[in-house]
């Protein structure tokens, strides 16, 4: 479908020509006609699908009309680099016309928050614990919400902030418009699309399944070896952004600094960056500055690139939906994508999950040349610990006195 035919303003079509956008995805097809009638909506679509437009447009367009300088639209996400992206995506849209928007997350310095809700904004997109910390501060009035958007439902969940949602739903005005997306549909979910949402109509989009784009592959390969075919396989690959995923912060940076090490323009996204260190890292991969980027899970909501060639999974996801949200990362716009996978013999369970969601067995490769028998470095043992007299116990007769009184004995003459 044209973008023409949802009769947008006039100036909110000249932003969608800007963007290039001419035809619609298929959740913008779907929803995009009964969020604009203001119904509420439930919205299953994996990541990458384009429904960051299903809400911001019908959005702007609302507020197009009514009073400025008050927050109007609320967008509630998980974490601050899908706040900033939603940011991004407001302010390209509603260009020109007057409508701002602020973003409100924590891990940096509120003050300059609170100054710039003193100004006035009509859209505030949040992360639930920052956005609780002002309503609880009474720096932004939510009781002339007009439009409440929760995105990614499910990650919201998987971090723990469903009770911090619910307290955020009960702090809007009970006569709104509602949109709730997520991935998948876990019972917990469900039970919040019931609480918040009023006879919403529910738009379904390749549920549970990432995109026909992506080709799928396992590279069977031992757990000490894993660096080691990280380097080789990207040495193979054509120039292009990679995205790779680890499990922990910790594996990510070290990870990243191996990569940087061998000659690769990579960086690392975790939770110990601070803010600034963060978006430069995803300014870099987003510009080409780093073609490969190592993250954790949470740390990659947000990341919006379309052109992102490979997925790697460096260590298998703890579930067929963490799955899905990473590999949704590629073969975005009908581009083709690869995802790749590295399995260990301890992953051999969650890999049979996997397929079974994707009603397929996903072929194994073997990287030619790679020498997957070589053997794991032996861990030297830390020299011991001399004793403390030679004979291990100090001599008959003679006090032991800590380091720091005997000087202290000393240089008063006792000794």
């Amino acid at each position: 479908m044209d973008f023409e035919r949802f009769q947008l303003d006039p100036q909110l079509a000249a932003n969608v020509r800007a963007q290039g956008w001419t035809t619609a995805t298929p959740i913008q097809e779907r929803a995009l006609p009964a969020v604009l009638r203001g119904r509420d909506v439930m919205g299953l679509a994996q990541t990458g699908t384009g429904k960051t437009a299903v809400f911001a447009l019908p959005i702007l367009q609302r507020l197009l009309r009514g009073a400025r300088g008050t927050v109007r639209a609320l967008v509630v996400a998980p974490t601050r680099e899908l706040a900033e992206q939603i940011h991004d995506d407001f302010e390209a849209l509603g260009a020109r016309t007057g409508l701002r928007s602020v973003t409100l997350y924590g891990g940096v310095n509120i003050n300059p928050q609170l100054a710039r809700l003193r100004a006035g904004f009509e859209i505030a997109v949040a992360c639930p614990g920052r956005l609780l910390d002002h309503v609880q501060r009474r720096s932004i009035d939510l009781s002339r919400v007009e439009v409440l958007v929760i995105d990614e439902a499910d990650r919201m969940f998987d971090m723990g902030f469903l009770p911090d949602v619910r307290r955020i739903v009960a702090a809007v005005p009970a006569r709104r418009q509602t949109l709730m997306f997520s991935a998948t549909m876990p019972p917990d979910i469900r039970r919040l699309a019931q609480e918040a949402l009023s006879d919403p109509v529910t738009v379904q989009v390749g549920h549970a399944a990432p995109a026909e784009t992506v080709a799928h592959a396992l590279f069977p390969v031992p757990q000490h070896l894993k660096t080691a075919l990280l380097l080789a396989l990207l040495r193979t690959l054509a120039a292009g952004s990679v995205l790779v995923f680890t499990r922990t912060k910790h594996r990510a940076k070290r990870v990243g600094q191996q990569l940087e090490r061998a000659g690769f323009r990579a960086a690392s996204l975790q939770g110990n960056l601070s803010q600034n260190r963060r978006q430069a890292a995803l300014d870099g991969f987003r510009a080409g500055r780093h073609e490969i980027l190592v993250a954790t899970d949470i740390a990659a909501r947000g990341i919006d690139v379309s052109r992102i060639s490979h997925v790697i999974n460096y260590d298998m996801p703890d579930t067929a939906d963490a799955y899905t949200h990473r590999i949704g990362r590629t073969g975005r716009a009908d581009r083709a994508g690869d995802a790749f996978t590295f399995v260990t013999p301890e992953d051999g369970e969650m890999v049979r999950v996997i397929e079974r969601v994707l009603g397929e067995r996903l072929p194994r490769r073997t990287l030619e040349g790679f020498d997957y028998l070589a053997p794991a470095p032996e861990r030297t043992a830390p020299p011991p610990r001399p004793p403390r007299f030679p004979a291990g116990r100090p001599p008959v007769g003679r006090p032991v006195l800590p380091a720091a009184r005997a000087v202290r004995g000393f240089r008063r003459g006792g000794r």
